[in-house]
């Protein structure tokens, strides 16, 4: 079975984020238990695992994601990379339709070669800043904002990009805090650099101590920089050691997530699911 390692939300190899991307040929998901034994042995941030559904229904495959330790309700740059490996391999053109656990998302090919996801927007519940989150993080937040009812994050504001990228954080504590984790986020120090927003994002909940770029999260950066700056289209950079560009656009209850893919790796699993 062919297996694929697609970094997103970049141009370039070795940056961005590194998603495995299995194509089934099945018309069901093998067990789970099988499913996180292959996400376990790739040992990437997701591994997405999709299969064809039949025509004339809502979507076109049924896809699913894996951590190295649980399956995840939403993964932006690994479904970004289902969609770079199926226009790639000519399964499919212009827009791709997906099942998934948080609904019907589908992602359109663009002639530039980017891909551009349509995701549900997170809402933002505005919240106390809770004891302990300062001094995990190693740096004291603005103003926090509660996303449960979708993405499962805390997302916090510092003061400034110079905080968000020295951030050194007991990632250990952070997981009391929220279901999945922690979006650190604060605006460009330059935004002639090409971005308006800074994030990184620790989910030490479902196995990753730090995200390197991260789809859904740009669900809820979106719409709190959107109403921030004043305007709907917005270009996120993740400034993770490997770096990645999101590019938004907030549209009523929906947020398209722009950006790039690149296949480095194409190989043969073995011992299949």
């Amino acid at each position: 079975m062919r297996i694929r390692i697609v970094d997103a939300f970049t141009d370039r190899p070795f940056a961005g984020n590194p998603a495995g991307v299995l194509l089934l040929d099945t018309d069901a998901f093998p067990d789970d238990d099988r499913l996180q034994d292959v996400a376990k042995e790739m040992n990437l941030s997701e591994t997405a695992f999709a299969h064809p559904l039949p025509a004339g229904g809502e979507a076109d495959w049924a896809l699913r994601w894996f951590t190295p330790v649980t399956e995840v309700d939403m993964c932006g740059h690994a479904t970004l990379a289902t969609a770079h490996v199926l226009h790639r391999t000519g399964a499919a053109s212009g827009t791709v339709r997906f099942a998934a656990r948080c609904g019907i998302l589908t992602a359109t090919l663009r002639e530039d070669g980017a891909i551009t996801l349509d995701f549900p927007v997170s809402s933002l519940t505005p919240v106390d800043v809770p004891d302990g989150v300062a001094e995990a993080l190693g740096a004291a937040p603005l103003s926090a904002l509660d996303t449960s009812d979708h993405i499962g994050d805390l997302l916090v504001e510092l003061a400034d990009e110079a905080t968000v990228r020295a951030l050194r954080p007991d990632v250990r504590a952070l997981a009391a805090h929220s279901r999945r984790g922690i979006i650190a986020t604060a605006a460009a120090a330059d935004p002639a650099k090409g971005y308006d927003y800074v994030s990184r994002c620790f989910f030490p909940n479902v196995g990753i101590d730090e995200d390197p770029v991260t789809g859904s999260a740009h669900t809820a950066l979106a719409p709190f920089w959107s109403a921030r700056l004043g305007r709907p289209e917005l270009t996120g950079l993740q400034a993770s050691a490997r770096s990645g560009l999101v590019r938004t656009a907030v549209s009523g209850d929906r947020v398209l997530l722009t950006g790039g893919a690149v296949t480095v790796v194409d190989g043969e699993l073995l011992f299949g699911p």
